[in-house]
């Protein structure tokens, strides 16, 4: 069984107000976007990484990434107006794989969570092979709804491939826009989507402060 993780660079990022691509910034030995590729490369099913980066981007992308790949190749795509429409371009690439058979879930994550882990990629891509989708939670501090601790999404949010790539055909005849990967399937493929246990450290960066703090998070101790 082969996987495949799609990392989307394709944002404004324009709260961080760095003037580069926030997934550009340097983040201890390397850029942003660079730990994200490393821990997809990692695991042992992944066999195709596909990095969504804005148009005119694909030369600083894959400057920025390619002395981190070792052996490892990575493709390159460019991204849409929206995010729907950025995860649709990727899956377009990935399509003839799928389709084969080749690729039989697909993880796609936010760039900008530089911090996901390995781990909780390999536990997202497990959880979509048994049960059709997973995506990563994380409890709200402090805020409770009518069932419950109401949590937050976080990405990497895996899936089986060929519902994925099923309820985003149909999402683009419809000409519907989910706001992540998941309400896309929820609206078109109805599969059973797991809840994986994250953390905060799984953050997002958004603002300035926020490359400070990856860091700190990121940093061995001692």
């Amino acid at each position: 069984m082969s996987a495949a993780v799609v990392i989307l660079a394709a944002g404004s990022g324009s709260r961080v107000g760095a003037g580069i691509n926030k997934v550009l910034l340097p983040l201890l030995d390397a850029p942003v976007l660079a730990w994200s590729v490393r821990d997809a490369l990692a695991l042992d099913d992944v066999r195709r990484v596909v990095l969504v980066v804005r148009p005119g981007e694909t030369s600083a992308v894959g400057e920025a990434v390619s002395p981190y790949l070792g052996t490892a190749e990575v493709t390159l795509v460019e991204g849409g107006d929206t995010r729907h429409a950025s995860e649709w371009n990727a899956l377009r690439l990935l399509a003839p794989a799928i389709e084969s058979g080749e690729i039989d879930v697909v993880a796609l994550h936010d760039g900008a969570r530089p911090l996901a882990g390995r781990s909780l990629f390999a536990a997202t891509l497990a959880a979509a092979r048994e049960h059709g989708g997973a995506i990563p939670v994380v409890p709200l501090a402090g805020l409770l709804g009518a069932t419950g601790d109401l949590v937050g999404v976080q990405t990497p949010q895996a899936f089986r491939a060929p519902d994925l790539l099923a309820a985003y055909r149909a999402a683009d005849r419809d000409g519907f826009e989910g706001t992540d990967t998941a309400s896309c399937l929820e609206e078109y493929a109805g599969l059973p989507i797991a809840a994986i246990p994250s953390t905060p450290a799984n953050l997002k960066i958004t603002f300035p402060e926020d490359v400070d703090l990856a860091a700190a998070l990121a940093r061995p101790p001692g």
